[in-house]
């Protein structure tokens, strides 16, 4: 693996081609007064990272950054301050994250695992090789519609400026669509659950739709995302112009791939704009991702505010307006059981990791209980 190397006449500042601008020169200042150097992280791995900085790219230590907690683990990504020398040189401290991809930790533990930080646009890739996983899709929108709020909870403390990750989603090997009236088809498909998000069929193949995605990343850091062999890694070879990262055939029997890629890696575009490639992720749990599902499943919570109770669940309520839309055709039955599915794994987490909402979960189970006791002690003396 390569990284960029910047050239000191680049404009401006020499970390300009890595997104550095005026809010992160604001917010290292007072790490410049102590004499650390700025930097963008390109590479993690093993309690080391990839940093490049004004002065080349070097290797640095992260064992300050309170390893500890896997939310402010160094990530690729990442803006740090470090120190100029030494031997080992170690990373002192992040910067306030802009944005967060943010999922949760393959683990039993309740913790959140950060996939990418900095990033203005979540590129999820789907392949058209296999059928559409429409649910795997939805939980992936959810995760990048809440990126922007799990940077608050990163760095030391401080906010970093508004900002906002804006998702997309490409329907990769869409030269294995059989015809342009099918791929239509599948387009709506993902756009019917995907509101507001713009969706894009491309092929490293035939190069349909490339150009239009190096015009989408041209502009900020963008992070590649979906399951292996959705053709990530062979996405960013077209996007580099050369064979930067390794590519392996995906089975023909269920269209999936091997691990290719085992890092998370920073390229720089010939074009313009950042990428950052990922792993293939067997698995996608939600963290604190309730905003995002709201915006996913936005026809249904707009649904919602029709419902006779505002505390509906949409499951046996009378007059809810959502299970109306289901009878009435209006809302697919999948869509609703996709969102109460979202919703339910999302509370779960939170619970486990939040002793507040774990104590009014208790509260209310004790509330309902109490009314089921006392509506079957009512319906007892109304047969006497």
């Amino acid at each position: 693996m390569s990284f960029p190397k910047l050239q000191s006449s680049s404009p401006s500042h020499p970390l300009a081609l890595l997104g550095w601008d005026e809010d992160w020169a604001a917010a290292f200042a007072p790490y410049a007064e102590q004499g650390l150097l700025p930097g963008r992280v390109v590479r993690v791995d093993r309690g080391q990272c990839d940093v490049v900085t004004p002065h080349g790219t070097l290797r640095a230590d992260t064992a300050f950054v309170v390893p500890r907690d896997p939310m402010r683990i160094v990530c690729t990504g990442d803006w740090v301050a470090l120190d100029r020398d030494g031997d080992p040189l170690f990373v002192r401290t992040l910067l306030p994250r802009r944005t967060a991809f943010v999922r949760s930790a393959s683990s039993q533990r309740s913790e959140g695992q950060v996939l990418a930080t900095n990033v203005d646009h979540v590129v999820i890739c789907v392949s058209l090789a296999v059928d559409l996983d429409l649910g795997r899709l939805e939980r992936f929108l959810a995760l990048a519609m809440s990126s922007t709020a799990g940077a608050a909870l990163l760095g030391d403390g401080a906010r970093a400026p508004e900002h906002e990750a804006r998702p997309l989603v490409l329907l990769t090997k869409a030269d294995l669509v059989p015809d342009a009236a099918t791929l239509s088809h599948l387009v709506q498909d993902v756009e019917g659950i995907a509101p507001g998000v713009q969706v894009l069929p491309v092929s490293s193949t035939t190069g349909e739709g490339v150009d239009v995605f190096r015009a989408v990343v041209a502009d900020g850091t963008s992070v590649l995302l979906g399951i292996s062999g959705a053709g990530k890694s062979t996405l960013a070879n077209t996007l580099l112009g050369q064979e930067v990262m390794d590519v392996q055939e995906a089975r023909g029997v269920d269209g999936k791939g091997r691990h290719t890629t085992t890092t998370r890696n920073l390229l720089v575009l010939p074009g313009g704009g950042i990428l950052i490639d990922t792993p293939g992720l067997r698995g996608v749990g939600l963290w604190d991702a309730e905003a995002g599902v709201g915006q996913v499943f936005s026809e249904i919570e707009e649904l919602a505010g029709e419902c006779r109770f505002h505390d509906c669940a949409h499951e046996t309520e009378p007059g809810c307006a959502v299970l109306a839309a289901v009878a009435d055709g209006v809302l697919h039955a999948r869509r609703l059981d996709s969102y109460r599915k979202l919703l339910r794994e999302n509370h779960r987490i939170a619970a486990k990791t939040d002793a507040r909402l774990r104590s009014e979960t208790l509260r209310e189970w004790k509330r309902r209980s109490a009314e089921g006791r006392a509506g079957m002690q009512a319906k007892r003396g109304h047969l006497r």
